[in-house]
């Protein structure tokens, strides 16, 4: 007891008050932050394995479905599946869609997403805990500062991969839509050609990949939903809303009416691809329309505070001298 007094009594005297709850809070997170690695890299039991090897499957196409229904999903994040999915069906739809927007198409997507967050929550509260006792020297702070300081960044840790994901959509939309009108040029030269709209998307998606990979996956996943079997209207829909662009639903409304009432497709993609190109043009001239106004901020902050130096400074520097005699 005399010992643990004496730590008791040192903590306080080099970390505050709270130096106790502080020492104790970050050996916490510590065990956590060390714990929940050995849980995810918890290799098998050799007994389950070799129970499953011997035991003969009941129903072999269910098993057959459920493994290529689960062939990419992380084993290790499957245990944690309650924690770190959301319990409402709307919420992880939301959530998967957004980061399929971004770029991302696995199927533990939004488990990694939601463990980043966890993970940099932690993190920025460890630093947050470190700001205040290994940093802070011998400054001390009450409750309120004392929780600002350890909280703050742990928000801050717990929104960045959200800020992340919510720019990696706006680039990727960005790229959509300067790749998109050669896209439509590619697509129509392969429909002249003599192929179809399934053969025009499988080499479009292959040669589209260099120069516009965004699109380009796209397309591939289109390509593959078609020879699953999937509905083209429903892939052409589901199509627009990975990519989440006016122009892409635009299109893929054509497409369908085109479909519909039976009218050539070539015609179509040749009237959509140059109202592309020359939407593409306006937002080109848009740009360089912008850019007169946004530099004259910055030329006038450059050029009028020298340009006042230097007429205006031997005129005061006269009148200084002046009032001086």
């Amino acid at each position: 007891m005399e010992i643990l007094n004496q730590i008791n009594e040192f903590l306080k005297q080099n970390l505050g008050e709270f130096g106790p709850l502080i020492v104790v809070g970050i050996l916490g997170l510590f065990m956590i932050l060390v714990t929940i690695p050995l849980m995810l890299n918890q290799p098998e039991d050799p007994l389950k394995k070799l129970q499953k090897s011997n035991s003969a499957p009941k129903n072999n196409k269910k098993e057959k479905k459920e493994r290529l229904r689960t062939a990419s999903r992380n084993e290790q994040l499957e245990k944690f599946a309650n924690f770190l999915e959301p319990k409402d069906q709307e919420e992880y739809s939301a959530v998967q869609l957004k980061l399929r927007q971004a770029g991302y198409q696995s199927k533990d997507a939004v488990r990694f997403y939601h463990f980043a967050q966890f993970a940099l929550g932690i993190v920025g509260i460890l630093i947050g805990v470190s700001l205040v006792t290994v940093f802070a020297g011998d400054q001390e702070f009450d409750s309120t500062q004392l929780l600002i300081r350890v909280l703050v960044p742990g928000v801050v840790g717990y929104f960045v991969p959200k800020y992340w994901i919510t720019r990696r959509v706006e680039e990727r939309k960005e790229a959509i839509v300067n790749g998109f009108p050669d896209t439509l040029d590619l697509m129509l030269v392969c429909v002249e050609a003599g192929q179809s709209l399934d053969q025009a998307i499988v080499r479009v998606a292959a040669e589209m990949k260099a120069s516009y990979p965004d699109i380009a996956l796209e397309f591939e996943v289109v390509a593959y939903e078609m020879k699953a079997g999937k509905e083209k209207d429903t892939v052409l829909r589901d199509f627009a809303t990975r990519c989440g662009v006016q122009d892409v639903s635009a299109f893929v409304t054509v497409m369908i009416q085109s479909a519909a009432f039976g009218t050539s497709i070539a015609d179509a993609l040749r009237v959509y691809s140059d109202e592309m190109r020359d939407k593409r043009v306006m937002r080109a001239e848009e740009a360089a329309n912008k850019l007169p106004t946004k530099m004259t901020l910055a030329t006038m902050m450059l050029t009028v505070p020298p340009l006042l130096v230097i007429l205006v400074g031997p005129s005061a520097k006269g009148i200084m001298a002046f009032g001086a005699q």
